[in-house]
């Protein structure tokens, strides 16, 4: 075991700090190591054990003092010497451990250690959303069956705007540890379902924009539905089927604050019953048309 440098794991380079910067120091480096941030990494979960354990040493007063005097004894600037000087320190820790946690606490940990303590298996399942619930936020409820077969319900929160194939981790709510080893953890993955009307691509959306012949000829103004709102967008003359007309900042959310765009795919609608006047008006058209979309 080797004495922890904890002003290090916090990222201050002196003892000579007040609480609120230590408060500072603490935020940006639990922020860092977070487990919901580095799901999966077990370098990063211990990092963030090492981070609470330091916070907890150096924001009480007395444990702090305590901790700068053992320090300065036991490593001082002997911390860069030899290895016959690192294991002296380390066989310092035990001391630590008593000064912080009480030999009755020390002899508890060491006692439970050599136990076979085994943490619990994470378990991993997945919800299928809407584009709207994900887009919104929203409350689900999803069950799962125990090892001993009950049904056990979770109520998830889905933070609003999370993207596709991320995961929510409900800490402690896998597979029970042994003897004393911590419980797993329930990882559920998001799933976004494409609408009839809307698909999600990265933070862009797509959708179809349906227009009359005589819309896409003229040209004009038309109203398209976008996943919070309805958006106005200008139609140039003659666009023609499978163009795409794109709508800034009316996508997914990009986690930043910002947006993706929503991008429409034109898609001319002919009639499929003329009344006797549209026909003869079509009918006139050929006529006089010399427009050939086969030619050229």
């Amino acid at each position: 075991m080797v004495f922890k440098d904890y002003y290090k794991i916090l990222g201050l380079e002196t003892s000579k700090i007040n609480l609120q910067k230590l408060k500072i120091a603490y935020r940006d480096a639990a922020k860092k190591y977070h487990p919901d941030v580095n799901v999966g990494d077990k370098v990063a979960e211990e990092r963030f054990k090492d981070i609470n354990e330091a916070y907890r040493i150096l924001s009480s007063p007395s444990a702090k003092r305590k901790y700068d005097r053992i320090w300065n004894r036991n490593v001082g600037k002997n911390i860069n010497k030899n290895s016959e000087e690192d294991k002296r320190i380390d066989m310092k820790f035990s001391d630590f451990l008593d000064m912080f946690f009480g030999n009755s606490e020390n002899k508890k940990r060491t006692t439970k250690n050599k136990k076979e303590f085994n943490n619990g298996e994470n378990i991993e399942t997945q919800i299928d959303l809407s584009i709207e619930e994900t887009f919104y936020g929203c409350n689900k409820k999803i069950s799962l069956k125990t090892i001993g077969g009950r049904l056990k319900t979770f109520d998830v929160k889905i933070p609003a705007g999370i993207r596709n194939n991320e995961k929510i981790r409900l800490i402690g709510q896998g597979k029970k540890g042994i003897n004393g080893g911590k419980d797993g953890d329930l990882f559920i993955k998001v799933n976004i379902e494409d609408s009839k009307k809307l698909k999600l691509k990265g933070i862009n959306l797509y959708t179809d924009l349906f227009l009359t012949p005589w819309e896409a000829a003229l040209g004009t103004k038309a109203k398209i539905d976008t996943i919070d709102d309805i958006a106005s967008v200008y139609i140039p003359q003659g666009i023609s089927s499978g163009e795409k007309v794109r709508i800034q900042g009316k996508g997914y959310k990009d986690g930043k604050g910002g947006r993706g765009d929503l991008i429409a795919e034109v898609k001319i609608m002919v009639p499929k019953q003329l009344t006797a006047q549209e026909k003869k008006l079509y009918t006139k058209l050929s006529e006089i048309s010399d427009f050939n979309p086969r030619v050229g």
